[in-house]
């Protein structure tokens, strides 16, 4: 799923490929870590594509007179100008020794000049494969108890795929709560069945595609029922993100998409970039805003700030559903 992670100490320039959106994150994110466990000090300048201007990383990668170390993250890299393109370009083939550069670039067509430029000056390359196979997700859901220091057996692997779907980010969250929440040092069937038992009648997605929608009363209906039947308070609140996230990105994109032009911009299959973009309707940037404050919130709550889950993620339902309506 990653290749090119090799080696303690960050590279000068590092591009980040792939659309798998929760591994590339994780991989900018151990970049920008090694750099700061090399300089605890060093400043981070975490900067979007459409955003950088022309001359802005001549300025962030100037050597400091206090001889301090920087590390300048550039997220959705293939939206940078062609002039900024072309700077980052001309830097990558000598990179300045108190700079940490990393690039983002989801793969593809747009912003391939960015692509072909750094490696042919010598950046470091990290590619993120799409997971697509059932065999990559049970080898990812094994990675993730690897990462917490813990097992779980091939059978409760399958058993948890089945009870959660393919979406890494709910996957990463099912195997976080379970490894938090179980002592065994290896996760059984059993445990998976405890947690998400009845996730096939009502699934964190069915909420949240309920509250998006601005059906409240459906929406706090199948949360309780979800609740009562063992669905973790943790997996709902990912649901919600997950469903603002994609209104966001689909928001984003440029308004003279369509169909599989549009699915391919926002890195989604095109039947759920059909369905999101039918979801924004009654959506605004301000509620948008809004909305997902609230369910930042309730993943703080729901994971040991507040002492009821449930109430957060009511609330969080009132406020994604307020925030649709304008109320």
């Amino acid at each position: 799923m990653l290749r090119g992670m090799a080696g303690t100490d960050p590279a000068p320039v590092t591009l980040v490929v792939g659309d798998e959106e929760l591994l590339a994150e994780r991989a900018v994110s151990e970049v920008v870590a090694t750099a700061r466990a090399a300089d605890p000090a060093a400043d981070v300048h975490d900067l979007l594509g459409n955003k950088v201007t022309a001359g802005e990383l001549a300025q962030l990668t100037s050597p400091s007179l206090f001889g301090d170390r920087s590390v300048v993250v550039v997220r959705s890299a293939q939206d940078l100008a062609k002039d900024v393109i072309t700077e980052i370009v001309a830097y990558a083939k000598q990179p300045s020794d108190d700079t940490v550069l990393v690039l983002a670039h989801p793969g593809g067509v747009k912003g391939k000049a960015l692509v072909d430029g750094v490696k042919k000056a010598g950046a470091k390359v990290i590619t993120i494969s799409k997971v697509t196979k059932a065999g990559e997700r049970l080898e990812f859901v094994k990675a993730e108890f690897r990462r917490a220091g813990r097992k779980i057996s091939a059978d409760a692997a399958q058993a948890l795929l089945e009870a959660v779907g393919n979406d890494l980010r709910e996957l990463a969250a099912a195997c976080n709560q379970l490894a938090f929440d179980t002592e065994d040092k290896t996760i059984s069937a059993a445990a998976v069945a405890r947690y998400h038992k009845g996730r096939a009648e009502v699934t964190g997605f069915n909420v949240a595609d309920s509250a998006v929608e601005g059906r409240l009363a459906e929406a706090l209906e199948q949360l309780r029922w979800a609740l009562g039947t063992g669905v973790a308070p943790v997996l709902l609140v990912s649901a919600l993100a997950t469903g603002l996230r994609s209104l966001a990105k689909v928001s984003g994109a440029p308004r003279n998409l369509r169909g599989p032009q549009l699915a391919s911009h926002v890195g989604m299959p095109p039947w759920k970039a059909d369905r999101v973009k039918r979801q924004l309707n009654g959506w605004g940037p301000e509620g948008l805003s809004r909305a997902i404050q609230a369910v930042a919130g309730a993943d703080e709550q729901v994971k040991g700030g507040g002492a009821d889950p449930a109430y957060a993620l009511e609330h969080a339902i009132q406020v994604i559903v307020a925030s649709r309506t304008g109320r």
